[in-house]
């Protein structure tokens, strides 16, 4: 599933009325962004050719070349090509091979990046909430601007966020993810009252990366 399709537009329309209604009762800014994934992993290909490649060449060359080393690195290199092109197309695969603080940091970098490039620090007073989904990784993180962290912890933010990544595993996205922006939208009322002037700052769509 590619991010430019992972919303359909009925659900994308249910994230807009969702962020739009928690708007309403707080002056916080709440965006989201789906994006393929947060890096390309090279180093993922290279041990998904060279571990199973070298096994599967091993027990071809033994069996059938009688262990000689120059059929091995012959069958080696075969496999080793094959396997990790074919790692790209086969995304549980390349998971493998890639540890899961690395998919995490991954994430949050990206989360990080993205949140500058759309310029999403630019509110008025610092309350933007930024919902970041990466679908490779199968993670999301959720990132807040200096405003919000003055009453939310990233340890706070980041309990909504295992709730929700396991309702994206669960094939619960549009749901999930609509009810953790309600469930932040209150504390956020809380937190961040609406003001007299407030305007909408940010867009309501869902930003595909």
């Amino acid at each position: 599933m590619k991010a430019e399709n992972f919303f359909t537009s009925n659900e994308k329309a249910e994230i807009v009325a969702a962020i739009s209604e928690v708007e309403k009762n707080t002056s916080g800014e709440i965006a989201v962004m789906v994006v393929d994934q947060s890096d390309s992993y090279p180093e993922s290909n290279i041990l998904a050719g060279l571990i199973p490649g070298g096994l599967i060449s091993s027990i071809i060359t033994e069996v059938y070349f009688g262990d000689s080393l120059t059929y091995f690195m012959l069958v080696f290199v075969g496999f080793f090509l094959a396997i990790a092109w074919f790692a790209n197309y086969m995304p549980a695969l390349k998971r493998l091979f890639i540890s899961k603080s690395r998919l995490t940091e991954m994430v949050r970098e990206q989360a990080v990046q993205a949140f500058f490039e759309k310029e999403l620090y630019r509110t008025r007073d610092a309350t933007a909430v930024f919902f970041f989904i990466s679908l490779f990784e199968h993670r999301l993180w959720i990132l807040a601007d200096k405003g919000i962290n003055s009453k939310l912890s990233p340890n706070d933010l980041q309990a909504y966020a295992g709730d929700m990544a396991k309702g994206i595993r669960q094939g619960r996205a549009t749901e999930v993810l609509c009810m953790e922006i309600a469930r932040l939208g209150e504390v956020l009322a809380e937190h961040f009252p609406p003001r007299d002037d407030d305007v909408d700052e940010l867009p309501n769509r869902v930003i595909v990366g």
